[in-house]
């Protein structure tokens, strides 16, 4: 006997097959009286994503070149203001735009066993990778076969970087090329530039030096990262528009933190806005004084610095800084914190991208114990000084020949212009600019 379904019987049928497969209850689901208790569900959960971020999700804060740090006329695009004033800025007589010394390229954890990294930096296209030991090498990034950037497709054999264009294998402690696999010897001419490199404190590091000099000065070890005792927090990225010697020389401009970082934080990076009256009941108040470390550790300048956020004319004591800021060569500094709530760095690592362009990033480590919420609260104060700082770092010339003052502020300045010289020698690169056509 032929049985015959109505619609009703189908959706019957349909409904119950559905909940046997996937244990959902349509009927419960569709019924009105329950979407508050759906609403409720969702937004607890979203409400619950939200505080496990705060409150445990390290912090990354990345900012892109364009994205603050100009003054927009309400016409062009953000990025088009930046290149329009990357332009027609003044440049100014710049010193040499790659230093001698050693720099961050990556952190530690973006490039695993057995991966390989494109980088740009220092005037280099450079092939980063982790050998099948965990130990990192950095290389030329083209073949000097046939000339295949070996990190883009490049495989890691073992402690080799094969290039995917041919399969030539290039050892990665001495760029010596082992293995071609159509040939039965391998040329002796056929290496590539092995860079000298060590990784520390969650950083990869590589030695530049224009005369082509090995290292002569190390970065030390901060051991209470190395050991676990304070622990990684968050990270910000910021790029920037100036000579890679402004930055730190902001280290020995004292003069400066009263203008530009003692209006309070909730105020902004907005140079303008920030000295709003509605926001005048809070600043920050900063001593500080820079120096030079003596012989054999003359490649440090050490800076020292007392913060206090400042509320209705009170102090607060609990979010008082005490600073102790390293710079170490052209481009790491290690700034030591002792706080209320506990000890910690950030480790701060400036990257020459391009002549005129840097990126830089700071890593925060705190004591194990230390809430994630309160080294954000570090962090994001780290973060929004130094947006104000690019926003003159951007728009600003590099003034070969300035007139100082009679004072202890500008004498700084000046004792860091001559100390931050000795990263400079006979073949450091130049900028060189075509006039003619606004090109570097």
């Amino acid at each position: 006997m032929a049985v015959k379904l109505t619609n009703d019987s189908l959706y019957f049928v349909n409904e119950h097959l559905i909940a046997y497969v996937t244990g959902v209850n349509l009927e419960f689901m569709f019924d009105v009286q329950n979407v508050p208790m759906i609403l409720l569900a969702v937004v607890a959960f979203i409400c619950l994503y939200f505080l496990y971020g705060v409150f445990f999700r390290p912090l990354n804060r990345v900012r892109l070149l364009g994205e603050f740090g100009y003054l927009s006329d309400g016409k062009l695009s953000k990025k088009e203001v930046a290149n329009r004033v990357k332009r027609r800025r003044a440049v100014g007589e710049i010193p040499p735009v790659y230093p001698n010394g050693w720099f961050g390229l990556l952190e530690s954890w973006q490039i695993k066993v057995g991966e390989s990294k494109a980088v740009s930096a220092l005037g280099q296209e450079l092939a980063v990778f982790r050998d099948t030991k965990g130990e990192v090498h950095i290389l030329d990034a083209y073949c000097p076969h046939m000339g295949a950037h070996l990190a883009v497709g490049g495989r890691v054999v073992d402690n080799c970087l094969e290039c995917p264009f041919h399969g030539w294998r290039f050892r990665g402690h001495d760029g010596k090329c082992t293995f071609i696999p159509y040939a039965d010897k391998v040329p002796e001419v056929s290496k590539i530039k092995s860079w000298t490199s060590m990784e520390l404190n969650g950083w990869i590091y590589i030695w530049h030096h224009a005369e082509g000099a090995e290292p002569y000065w190390k970065l030390p070890e901060l051991e209470e990262v190395t050991s676990g005792a304070w622990q990684y927090k968050g990270r910000t990225e910021h790029y920037i528009n100036a000579h890679i010697e402004e930055v730190p020389e902001n280290g020995a401009d004292v003069a400066h933190l009263k203008m530009v970082h003692e209006p309070f934080i909730a105020a902004g990076v907005d140079l303008l806005t920030m000295w709003n009256k509605y926001w005048s009941w809070g600043k920050h108040s900063w001593q500080a004084d820079w120096s030079q470390l003596p012989e054999p550790e003359g490649h440090i300048g050490s800076m020292k610095v007392v913060h206090d956020l400042v509320l209705f004319g009170i102090p607060l004591p609990f979010l008082k800084l005490k600073v102790n800021a390293l710079q170490i060569g052209p481009g790491v500094v290690y700034l030591m914190f002792e706080s209320f709530f506990g000890k910690g760095v950030f480790i701060h690592n400036l990257i020459p991208v391009e002549p005129i362009v840097q990126k830089l990033i700071h890593n925060i480590y705190i004591q194990w114990y230390v809430p994630n919420i309160v080294a954000k609260f570090f962090m994001l104060g780290e973060a929004i000084h130094i947006e104000r700082d690019i926003m003159i770092w951007n728009n600003k010339t590099y003034n070969s020949k300035p007139v100082y003052s009679k004072s202890k502020q500008c004498g700084l300045i000046s004792r860091h212009r001559r100390w931050y010289s000795q990263f400079y020698s006979e073949h450091s690169p130049r900028l060189k600019f075509q006039k003619d056509t606004l090109d570097w």
